[in-house]
């Protein structure tokens, strides 16, 4: 069981976000705790951070040991961005 950290930044988005969908990517994030690579997970290119696909949004997080650090939640059109 992997304990879930959630950054400053995706903890902000998802609270500006519409409660249907805040609790659709909550449920999908509660799922990565009992296995981080069950879901449609990918690895990004060139770094250590994978992505979560929920709908229109993503979730990219990191898994560090026993923790899987959620970096960024955003919408898919604009969630590369400075990243």
């Amino acid at each position: 069981m992997y304990k879930i950290i959630l950054d400053k930044e995706a903890e902000d988005y998802l609270n500006k976000l519409d409660n249907f969908v805040a609790r659709r990517i909550i449920s999908k994030i509660k799922l990565l705790k009992e296995n981080p690579f069950s879901m449609d997970i990918k690895r990004l290119k060139n770094q250590s951070s994978f992505r979560l696909r929920v709908g229109d949004y993503r979730v990219l997080f990191e898994i560090l040991g026993e923790e899987i650090r959620i970096l960024k939640i955003g919408h898919r059109k604009n969630m590369y961005d400075n990243f």
